[in-house]
């Protein structure tokens, strides 16, 4: 290998500071620092936090910034038909949110509202893996009705939490769900749900609601752009009944066989499989697999056998090759196809 700090590792824990409250249950995964202000964890990250320079990069065990390691060799770290389609960027920013709060009602632009007006790359569609939840709970996705863009910016105005919350969709979910969310989509995740999120690598949040949450919306939650030019990239029809369809699948901790999470809306952004310990090999490729079951073994083609167990979080570069698992089970994210 051209650059020896591209084989599999385990990832430090990355928690940080937010403005919602949670994170205990990261803390006690992934053996991290837990709450009661950390409900994020961004795992194999080479995303910052808006408008910052160094907070949120992921840290290898040595404390060389994972984006660094990838920038001096990214066709080994990432292969060269994914740098030739996507250069040095990993497309995917991962995620564990844990949340003792509901989060507000907001939602992220996309790619072509991100060039126009951020001169960015990336929008900020997103998916929700749901690992635990109490009974009963839910998630907001998109208006129920068509709604004005006046008719918004009023309700932001008014800080009416009540109102944005009453126009939303919820759907009831439960561990194993997983839900999809195309950027420009208005959502809400309630207090107690703990999830694995995939992205696109961008820290691009528009605000709708603040009341209770230690940030200032009026300051700080349009991007720097403005409410009227933010509200430009919120999709104010409601989801269609096909879309509805399209954004929920599941995985299944019974299943004995390796399988993949989502539909195929999701192809163009990210991808994800629940993997169990069937010896299914899986592709050469970058990826982030996070143990959820287990304590078992890793065997890479082209690296060498490594020992994981439950909370691990291990970035795998392309150059390890193909690998299975033995006695363990998790969550694999990857990038979409190049």
């Amino acid at each position: 290998m051209s650059n020896s700090s591209a084989k599999p590792a385990k990832l430090p824990s990355n928690q940080f500071d937010h403005f919602y409250k949670g994170g205990y249950r990261i803390g006690k995964l992934r053996n991290g620092p837990g709450g009661p202000m950390r409900p994020e964890e961004w795992i194999g990250s080479t995303t910052t936090r808006f408008g910052e320079e160094v907070n949120g990069l992921s840290k290898l065990a040595s404390g060389n910034l994972l984006r660094d390691e990838i920038n001096s060799d990214p066709t080994t770290w990432l292969g060269e038909k994914h740098f030739e389609k996507f250069g040095t960027s990993t497309e995917v920013l991962i995620k564990l949110l844990d949340p003792d709060q509901r989060l507000p009602v907001h939602y992220h632009p996309d790619q072509k509202f991100a060039k126009d007006k951020l001169q960015l790359n990336h929008g900020k569609t997103e998916a929700w893996i749901v690992l635990d939840a109490p009974i009963g709970a839910r998630v907001g996705v998109g208006f129920k009705e068509r709604m004005q863009k006046n008719q918004v910016a009023k309700l932001v105005k008014d800080h009416d939490s009540t109102g944005l919350l009453n126009s939303l969709e919820f759907k009831n979910v439960k561990a194993g769900d997983a839900i999809f969310v195309p950027a420009g989509v208005p959502h809400a995740i309630e207090a107690g749900i703990f999830v694995l999120e995939l992205q696109e690598p961008t820290d691009l949040s528009i605000l709708l609601e603040w009341d209770g949450f230690a940030v200032d919306g009026d300051k700080d939650g349009h991007l720097n752009l403005g409410f009227d030019t933010a509200l430009d990239a919120l999709r104010l029809d409601p989801l269609t009944q096909e879309q509805q369809l399209q954004i929920v699948s599941r995985f299944e901790e019974s299943e004995s066989a390796s399988h993949q999470i989502f539909k195929s809306i999701a192809d163009n952004f990210f991808r994800a499989d629940y993997l169990t310990g069937d010896s299914k090999k899986v592709e050469p490729g970058f990826g982030v697999f996070l143990v959820l079951a287990g304590s078992g073994v890793m065997n890479f083609s082209n690296s060498e056998k490594f020992n994981v167990s439950t909370g691990d979080a291990v970035v795998i570069p392309h150059c390890a090759g193909e690998f299975s698992i033995e006695n363990c089970a998790g969550i694999l994210s990857r990038p979409p196809k190049a």
